[in-house]
């Protein structure tokens, strides 16, 4: 299987150049936890978590801080070091999204931070498939793209399609702001289609 576009598109350093830019954000006090506040707002108390393409962990960090079970999956081991180091409590694993079998299912799964943009490609349908395959029966998954950078909402609802999940809400911000066309961003919140 082809590697992630994480790995084959970017630049030697990338990886510690995004664990730093997060670290320098949060000791500025910029607000980091917006995903993280929509997904708490979602799911009941003590809920099983999955951060797909957890990055530095700072979703998942925040989620375990509100008393929640995480499990954090990014196929960077750097960034899965960078987790455990500023965010200890969930359980963080290196994968790739495109071969997840964790053997559970979560209530919730949030992919956030252009995670399907970095996926290899042709592997969208097959990372979206796995997230179905590992949601409880009322589970619903969130992900969240810019849609200026090769992946438009409409080809990224064909794969979901494709995936057996269907929308359930579309966003334009993790703040709740409604979707619009020209927005530049898309929150899509998904379920399994069957259900």
């Amino acid at each position: 299987m082809a590697e992630p576009r994480w790995i084959t598109d970017t630049k030697p350093g990338h990886s510690e150049w995004y664990i730093e830019r997060f670290r320098k954000m949060a000791a500025g006090g910029a607000d980091l936890d917006g995903e993280g506040r929509l997904i708490d707002a979602m799911v009941p108390r003590n809920a099983k978590i999955l951060d797909a393409g957890c990055g530095p962990g700072r979703v998942g960090g925040y989620l375990h801080s509100r008393g929640h079970t995480v499990t954090g999956v990014d196929v960077d081991p750097k960034l899965i070091e960078a987790a455990e180091q500023d965010h200890p409590g969930p359980r963080w694993l290196v994968g790739d999204l495109a071969e997840l079998d964790l053997g559970e299912r979560f209530d919730a799964i949030v992919c956030a931070g252009n995670v399907m943009v970095f996926v290899a490609e042709g592997t969208e349908t097959r990372v979206l498939q796995r997230f179905r395959d590992h949601l409880t029966q009322d589970g619903f998954a969130v992900v969240g793209f810019h849609v200026d950078r090769g992946l438009t909402p409409q080809r990224f609802d064909a794969y979901a399609e494709q995936a057996g999940l269907r929308i359930d809400l579309r966003l334009a911000t993790w703040d709740v702001k409604p979707w619009h066309e020209g927005a530049d961003f898309a929150v899509s919140v998904l379920r399994p289609s069957d259900l």
